[in-house]
């Protein structure tokens, strides 16, 4: 982290990863420990409130996305160093995206205030580490919320996705008011892939309340309750299987082992 405090202003993006201070990364927690301003979703401003005593904090609830945008970057015009922070990885569903819309929308100069991003470990690599090898190939990311963007889009998608083979992500699966999209989002891929698909879910990664469940595609809708905003889903592809209790997408070596010397 740069220490120079004679500054114009400086948005770090924060990714504070799942949860659990063993995954929180050196560059984030130097990133807090380096701001004057601390930015975000109560819930994860409270996650590292151990980290930012002294600072002032601006925490809000979901749905103000762009207020909290705002209000960062207001601080960072003002002079401060702001940490924007996001769970999992900002760049991903996370605070980067308003950000760069608030910043875009003042005609920002791309250099005063400074913006520096910090990757976090994201929601999908969490539920990959627990679940197994399941993203050994090619595979995407989708959000089942429709929110910020229409069900129709988020259905040609998953569409293509299954149609391609990818394993797939899925982000904001269920909530209390969302309670169809899941069910939707697997008749779509059922069209395309075996009832017998490995279907990992994964909830509260790395936090005390940590539960990992595999089942497949033909099951999933009995688990549909089970899901909530702070679960992951990672769907198989045609050539996922399970070992032991541990989801596996194989690369392909065994094709492409070189030959034994003599």
């Amino acid at each position: 982290m740069n220490n120079d405090k004679s500054h114009s202003g400086l948005l770090y993006l924060v990714g504070l990863g799942p949860g659990s201070d063993k995954v929180l990364t050196p560059a984030a927690r130097a990133a807090l420990e380096d701001s004057d301003a601390v930015v975000g979703f109560r819930a994860y401003v409270d996650q590292v409130a151990g980290l930012l005593e002294g600072k002032e904090l601006v925490a809000m609830e979901l749905g103000q996305e762009l207020e909290r945008a705002e209000r960062a970057v207001d601080l960072a015009y003002a002079g401060k160093r702001v940490a924007v922070v996001s769970s999992g990885d900002a760049g991903i569903y996370g605070m980067a995206g308003p950000i760069f819309k608030v910043l875009t929308d003042r005609d920002w100069n791309g250099e005063t205030p400074r913006v520096e991003t910090v990757p976090g470990v994201s929601a999908l690599q969490s539920a990959a580490a627990l679940l197994g090898s399941p993203l050994m190939q090619d595979f995407c990311a989708i959000s089942l919320s429709d929110l910020m963007t229409p069900w129709e889009a988020i259905a040609r998608r998953l569409e293509a996705a299954a149609w391609g083979d990818f394993v797939v992500v899925l982000y904001n699966p269920r909530s209390r008011r969302r309670t169809t999209q899941l069910l939707e989002a697997r008749r779509i891929l059922l069209e395309h892939r075996s009832p017998q698909t490995p279907v990992g879910m994964v909830k509260d990664a790395f936090r005390g309340e940590q539960r990992v469940t595999i089942t497949d595609l033909q099951s999933l809708e009995a688990h549909c309750p089970e899901v909530d905003m702070v679960t992951t889903l990672v769907i198989g592809n045609s050539t996922t299987y399970v070992h032991r209790g541990y989801m596996v997408t194989p690369r392909g070596y065994e094709e492409k082992r070189l030959p034994s010397r003599k």
